[in-house]
């Protein structure tokens, strides 16, 4: 930082400097957590000698308990890509109306999550389902690392309840799969060619800004080795668009690479594949009983109302830990 010509790039100057902070951060928290346990080691002697400062004692662990759940989770958020945005498409499964009603309320967990931490949540492409909700809804979450929060929603849901849709009042299954990405750099080196993709434009519908509807200013873009389409239409401008499901397009060849290099990898040195790509994850029932339960990491609740309104502290958090097999 102290080099002369450290500002003329200012991309790499911001990197660099959110590094700073972080690691400054962290060092903070632990020199804090360290004197906090040395002034608490003080009031347990003084607590022996004098038979007093049993409620100082009870708070000062309060305190440093919860720093250290906080300082575990900022050392766990510290792989590649957890710095990054993060983008997030929900798919009903079969089932129709009630596949979609449930991917709506997917969607409206995920809003809530991340207005109560203070993430940025932006819709990029909206379809209303045929009856009642989504019928698909891709979005991106900035802040402090978005994608390594969310990175643990990636899989299939499943849902168990009486459906108010069934005037027989039946219990259904519905199944809505949820992708994750991190939202790569532009300037990551992921090369696309004008031949290997297909743009298409189109009427933008559903969620959106004033005007939405007025102009053919909806991007879709087809990339054609790997089938995959990408839709960004919550710009007004066309060019934004554009420019916005190029990013995405890019952010998930490079996922595709990186699944593709790790599948080798595993076939090489005979380690199974464990959490595979679209493996249900997490079973939310209910009828006849509530239980949420994450089937990887077997953490559950049954306080089903507060995680659709978005307390999902728990879930992510266990599934942090055991990236790092943390107990």
């Amino acid at each position: 930082m102290s080099d002369p010509s450290f500002y003329n790039d200012m991309n790499k100057a911001q990197v660099v400097l959110k590094r700073v902070k972080d690691t400054r951060d962290k060092i903070e928290t632990y020199n804090r957590i360290k004197e906090n346990i040395e002034e608490l080691e003080l009031y347990f002697d003084f607590h022996k000698s004098e038979g007093d400062a049993g409620d100082e004692i009870a708070e000062l662990i309060r305190k440093i308990r919860e720093e250290l759940d906080g300082f575990e989770i900022k050392i766990l958020l510290s792989k590649e890509y957890d710095d990054f945005p993060a983008i997030v498409e929900l798919r009903p499964g079969a089932g129709g109306t009630e596949s979609q009603d449930w991917t709506e309320m997917l969607f409206r967990m995920y809003a809530r999550y991340a207005e109560r931490n203070n993430f940025r949540l932006e819709i990029t492409d909206y379809q209303d389902g045929e009856e009642a909700g989504i019928k698909s809804v891709a979005f991106t979450v900035t802040g402090d690392k978005a994608y390594g929060y969310f990175k643990g929603e990636h899989g299939v849901h499943r849902l168990v309840r009486i459906s108010p849709f069934d005037s027989n009042a039946r219990r259904h299954t519905s199944f809505c799969s949820c992708t994750v990405i991190p939202l790569i750099d532009k300037d990551f080196n992921i090369e696309i060619k004008p031949e290997d993709i297909r743009i298409d434009t189109y009427r933008a519908s559903g969620h959106g800004g004033q005007g939405v509807n007025t102009t053919d200013s909806a991007v879709r873009i087809t990339h054609f080795k790997t089938g995959i389409v990408v839709s960004c239409q919550n710009e007004r401008s066309q060019i934004q668009n554009r420019e916005k499901a190029l990013n995405i397009l890019k952010s998930k060849l490079h996922r595709l690479e990186m699944e593709e290099h790790e599948k080798k990898v595993r076939e090489i040195s005979g380690e199974p594949l464990l959490n595979r790509f679209g493996g249900q994850i997490r079973s939310y029932v209910f009828h006849p009983y509530s239980l949420i339960k994450d089937l990887r990491t077997n953490y559950e609740t049954g306080d089903v109302n507060a995680v659709m309104d978005g307390d999902l502290e728990g879930f992510i958090y266990a599934y942090l830990r055991s990236e790092y097999n943390v107990r």
